[in-house]
């Protein structure tokens, strides 16, 4: 699942993942999320973190408070981060977080990751 305000990251990131096989649910609403979230019961939620609804750091927390959506990992996709400070937060073990603009391969691979385990 993406969750994204920007209908164009919404777009590009949905054809990457369709193309890497992936069945893609997305919305540009944070709120929206939540029940897209309890509905499809998705593997992973890519998720953007400044949104005008609800920021993604909220999306998240509510996410983790339900019993149907606590175990889905979350990947963050911000602009608002640097290459070194994805980094770091990668490093930290608590999040998965991608610096926008993020490649086809940067991002599938980070989605193999997260699915597999082995971050």
């Amino acid at each position: 699942m993406i969750v994204d305000d920007e209908e164009t990251s919404l777009f590009f990131l949905g054809k990457i993942l369709e193309r890497a096989g992936y069945v893609v649910v997305s919305t540009p609403k944070g709120k929206e999320a939540l029940s897209l979230a309890v509905k499809e019961k998705p593997d992973v939620i890519i998720l953007d973190i400044v949104m005008p609804d609800m920021s993604g750091s909220e999306v998240a927390a509510l996410l983790a408070k339900m019993p149907e959506t606590m175990h889905i990992p979350i990947i963050y996709l911000s602009a608002i981060l640097t290459k070194d400070e994805e980094t770091l937060i990668q490093k930290s073990g608590k999040h998965f977080v991608l610096a926008k603009p993020v490649t086809g391969p940067e991002l599938t691979a980070k989605i193999g990751q997260v699915l597999s385990g082995k971050q």
